[in-house]
């Protein structure tokens, strides 16, 4: 209509990156957690009860990373479960 192109629009440019920008925010915090999740089994040497599973996979990235570094101390789920009250309450 008017020659433009919906494509070649800034607001479509900036919608476009937005979307790649969360979608690589997204990819990231998913692969935490299954990091995460893989990391406190074999820490904790049992398989984590749905309930805490659930718990860490709603978990912001940043307490992800915070959890990352502190799984390393842990002796037992009750510091695991320590740390998630503290973060999903």
């Amino acid at each position: 209509m008017l020659g433009l192109n919906l494509e070649e629009t800034r607001v479509y440019q900036d919608a476009k990156q937005e979307g790649r920008q969360e979608g690589w925010q997204e990819g990231r915090q998913d692969e935490a957690i299954h990091l995460i999740l893989r990391q406190l089994t074999r820490r904790l040497k049992q398989e984590l009860p749905e309930e805490v599973r659930s718990q860490i996979s709603t978990l912001s990235l940043p307490v992800l990373e915070e959890l990352g570094e502190s799984l390393v101390d842990f002796e037992n789920l009750e510091n695991l479960l320590t740390l998630l009250q503290q973060h999903c309450t």
